[in-house]
């Protein structure tokens, strides 16, 4: 119901597929940078790459993406005041707003448990004889 009230269409055709092609890309770099934490890191950097990897398997599927972007943005954030090389961290936070605002589209799970349902109403069937 959320995400029903957050976008009022799910686009398909190709602005779905650019969508797709954002969350996607997206969402494979946060499971392969979450993946690549090292297992003997300190607690706070654990956290963070289990955080990445559960936001991006949300997103590659297209489930709860704005939540999932949205994560994913509050990381990249977070690393922008850790590390050195901001460039790449920028540009992850840019494209996780983006999907933030834009919604998952048609081709995600989202589209299909949230998004509007067309019903068609038929004539009401007439009684015999008439």
């Amino acid at each position: 119901m959320l995400l029903q009230r957050l976008f009022s269409i799910f686009p398909a055709n190709w602005p779905g597929l650019g969508l797709l092609i954002l969350r996607l890309t997206i969402g494979t770099t946060f499971v392969v940078h979450g993946i690549s934490i090292e297992q003997n890191a300190a607690l706070p950097k654990l956290l963070v790459a289990v955080a990445a990897a559960l936001a991006g398997t949300l997103m590659i599927v297209g489930l709860w993406t704005p939540i999932a972007a949205a994560l994913s943005l509050s990381i990249e954030l977070w690393l922008l005041t850790q590390v050195l090389d901001k460039a790449s961290h920028l540009h992850f936070a840019a494209l996780a707003s983006s999907l933030i605002m834009l919604g998952p589209g048609a081709f995600s799970i989202d589209a299909r448990l949230f998004g509007r349902k067309r019903i068609a109403l038929r004539d009401p069937p007439q009684p015999p004889g008439l």
